[in-house]
């Protein structure tokens, strides 16, 4: 792993090598970080289960609910802007924003 590469960044670049569509390679991607998401997920809730009490749970469970409604919708949105527009500004966009933290930590 390199630092500072995003891995879906990585595995959209690396389905568009191979020929698929920009709209299949983005949906690959999520695809892929479902698992790792669902094993960190529950090895946190493993690790902190002395703290989740019954009064909790429904809290806990209102939580997932959101979180999974709103991720559903900014992956749906997401899907929709790569299929109508390219990677270009996302890329000038990374650029512009990892030019700005160089010289906010005063690396440049």
């Amino acid at each position: 792993m390199i630092p500072g590469t995003s891995r879906s960044g990585a595995t959209i670049i690396g389905g568009l090598l191979f020929g698929c569509n920009r709209k299949v390679a983005t949906e690959f991607s999520f695809l892929l970080a479902l698992p790792a998401m669902v094993v960190a997920s529950s090895y946190s809730l493993y690790r902190s289960y002395e703290s989740i009490y019954m009064d909790n749970i429904m809290i806990l469970g209102i939580g997932f609910v959101v979180a999974f409604l709103s991720a559903l919708l900014a992956i749906k949105l997401f899907l929709n802007f790569i299929s109508r527009f390219n990677f270009i500004p996302f890329g000038i966009y990374r650029i512009i924003l990892g030019v700005i933290f160089l010289f906010y930590l005063d690396i440049l």
